[in-house]
């Protein structure tokens, strides 16, 4: 059986837990979404945008430096980080733009954490001439500044969201309720593989051409397939991207790495797959941070991005099958990983993507002979000077 299934399940996890009002719309977009994969003009239009706007096919970079420090490791780094916007968001947005054209839609609307996501669709909007409204909570205002004037310089309204946390999973929140009341000319552009069907899989196929990429580079450079994916995860869009062409692949191992924050057993982390329940958000049903009564506990990281109680239904299905391992990286871990990256190549990565960075040293002192693996380097670190100045020494 594919999966998703008809109703966008993934063995359970997934589905539409929305409003009546939403109900038709996203109907409609399945049915549109549907038609445009087969779409020759469609797809042509989209690999152009990618391959001469965006920056496609990015590098799949030896890390020598970086694989000599681990001994055990020979790192390849995928280098989201060099697309148009600093990230790999802009894949996705590029393919939403193009459909809510198709849709006749007139507004772009979206939710932002990191601030990644809000400026690769502000930019794509402004690309194709559309009204952008982008949802921030303040909290992320704050920590992401510079992200915050890049959308606004390219045209986007920023609404600032003082509810809840004040980070993006209330950011979400209230761009539902603007598409709620809106349905008529406006399209929403979630910008992980998260949401109510069909939005994780139309991100997921947005992004799948890291994974294809990649594995078509590798095999040329190293004549078989790697040992290991890895890339971080908070909804988990990058992670799926580099994970989806390898999925029958399953001699390839694939490891997601999601913000344990001030660590695992205190209350001030991010990570749904290790420490979540089985819960409804945000129109989706996945692994959740919950309280045994059901309302959704505050996430934390000191990576905006990942600052967020749960995770794209794809991954609970990974999880659940076992075909992922999924891990976790404290703050104070994540910030010595983006350190190192830095002073051992010279690529200063996202505090986001520095939780992968992170990890391969945990992962070097586990394997017992030497291997390959390709980490999704999913966006540059220029955003996050601010919040890690002092801790530069």
């Amino acid at each position: 059986m594919s999966l998703p299934d008809k109703q966008g399940h993934f063995g359970g996890f997934g589905g539409k837990y929305v409003p009546e009002t939403l109900m038709a719309l996203l109907e409609d977009l399945e049915k549109i979404f549907k038609s445009l994969k087969s779409d020759k003009k469609f797809k042509r239009e989209f690999d152009f945008y990618l391959r001469e706007y965006a920056g496609r096919p990015t590098i799949l970079y030896h890390a020598v430096r970086l694989s000599a420090h681990l001994r055990t490791l020979k790192v390849y780094l995928k280098r989201e980080d060099l697309l148009h916007t600093g990230a790999h968001k802009i894949n996705n947005t590029l393919g939403q733009v193009l459909v809510a054209k198709r849709m006749g839609k007139t507004r772009i609307i979206a939710e932002t954490g990191a601030g990644q996501h809000g400026v690769a669709t502000a930019t794509a909007a402004a690309l194709m001439g559309l009204k952008c409204v982008i949802y921030m909570g303040t909290e992320d205002i704050v920590r992401q500044a510079l992200n915050v004037d890049r959308m606004r310089l390219l045209g986007a309204e920023v609404v600032p969201v003082t509810s809840g946390s004040r980070t993006l999973k209330d950011a979400m929140n209230e761009a539902i309720r603007d598409w709620v009341t809106n349905v008529e000319n406006t399209f929403y552009i979630i910008g992980s593989v998260a949401g109510p069907h069909p939005y994780p899989v139309m991100v997921r196929d947005f992004q799948a051409v890291i994974g294809r990429e990649a594995r078509r580079q590798f095999l040329t450079k190293e004549k078989k397939l790697p040992d290991y994916l890895l890339a971080c995860v908070g909804g988990g869009s990058n992670a799926m991207g580099l994970f989806h062409a390898f999925f029958k692949d399953r001699h390839v191992r694939m490891i997601g790495v999601e913000a344990a924050g001030y660590g695992l057993n205190t209350k001030r982390h991010a990570a749904p797959l290790a420490k979540g329940g089985v819960g409804v958000l945000h129109g989706s049903r996945s692994q959740l941070l919950e309280t045994k009564d059901g309302q959704v506990i505050i996430a934390h990281s000191v990576a905006a991005g990942l600052d967020y109680p749960g995770v794209g239904p794809e991954h609970s299905y990974y999880k659940k099958i076992g075909r992922a391992e999924y891990v976790s990286i404290t703050d104070k871990e994540a910030i010595n990983g983006l350190k190192l990256l830095s002073v051992k190549e010279g690529i200063i990565p996202a505090l986001e993507t520095a939780h992968a960075v992170a990890y391969l040293e945990k992962l070097a002192r586990r394997v017992k002979r030497k291997a390959s693996v390709i980490v999704c380097l999913s966006g540059r670190g220029d955003k996050d000077m601010d919040a890690i100045k002092g801790f530069i020494k």
